[in-house]
């Protein structure tokens, strides 16, 4: 963590490249090589099919609005199938998203918006953060990210084309963020690139460091090779030719995204109910009676 944070205040811009081209295709293919032995962590291998076919299909479409109504319809539908656990939370959280997907949609561009922060900002942030708030500290995550937005990066870069690229293709998260925090102006500067190269690259530093913890490596050799082909491959590509690879990979990145969100929606449903466990008041022992173990 405190390397990705280094780095992002030295190198913003190449940071936020070279994760995204090099660790990038890495934790994709390692990711929906591990996702299978976990059947996807939804109740039917169909669905994950399903999921698939979604992704694929959103990176084939030009509209903001319903490219973005799609994946945030996909996020209910993995959050219903995964988390209602009674009648009463399967009718009350279509309707809740039903309401908020009105109100997105009567105050345009909001599903704009949530299409473009869901897949980019949203997954390597916030998602990161409730798996770190289940097993680790998030202290130094948060400091990390407060110390960018309160004391930002330089926008100086040591390869200008560095910066062309990464404003070509992450600018649109600027004015996304915009229209949230009702800012205007906001660019790919140096506070906004310095904070998508930290949590990019700790988003995919985290995955890998955590091999012995979720074992995606226990995969046979025959796997292995094929999963690090499809990462070289993509990383050449990009190398190549970086429009034609972002253009190709896109469809990776969001088939990873799309993917994982059942088991994002599982880990908030783990945690809401750690939060609600540990706010219960504690019930005094009464003298003489034994505690329940």
């Amino acid at each position: 963590m405190l390397l990705a944070l280094t780095l992002a205040y030295v190198v913003p811009f190449e940071l936020l490249l070279f994760a995204y081209v090099v660790l990038g295709p890495a934790h994709y293919a390692t990711e929906i090589s591990w996702n299978p032995d976990r059947k996807y962590f939804v109740p039917h291998h169909g669905v994950a099919l399903a999921l698939a076919a979604v992704a694929i299909l959103i990176a084939f479409i030009d509209s903001a609005s319903w490219s973005g109504f799609i994946i945030w319809s996909t996020l209910v539908f993995c959050a219903l199938i995964v988390t209602a656990k009674s009648g009463v939370q399967v009718m009350l959280l279509p309707a809740g998203a039903a309401a908020l997907t009105f109100i997105m949609y009567l105050n345009a561009p909001w599903l704009g918006v949530i299409g473009i922060l869901l897949p980019t900002l949203i997954h390597v942030s916030l998602f990161t953060l409730v798996f770190m708030a289940l097993g680790a500290l998030i202290a130094v995550y948060i400091a990390a990210i407060l110390l960018i937005v309160l004391a930002p990066p330089s926008a100086a870069t040591a390869i200008p084309i560095f910066a062309t690229a990464a404003k070509t293709y992450f600018g649109n998260v600027a004015p996304a963020l915009s229209h949230i925090f009702r800012v205007r102006g906001l660019t790919l500067d140096g506070w906004l690139t310095g904070l998508l190269a930290f949590v990019y690259t700790y988003h995919y530093l985290n995955w890998f460091i955590k091999a012995e913890v979720i074992r995606w490596t226990n995969i046979p050799r025959s796997r292995l090779a094929l999963v690090a082909g499809a990462s070289a491959a993509s990383t050449a590509l990009y190398f190549y030719d970086y429009t034609i690879g972002f253009a190709v990979l896109l469809a990776f990145s969001l088939l990873h995204v799309v993917l994982e969100f059942p088991l994002n929606t599982l880990a908030a449903r783990q945690l809401g109910e750690a939060l609600w466990q540990t706010a219960q008041p504690k019930r005094p022992v009464r003298a003489g009676a034994a505690p329940r173990r």
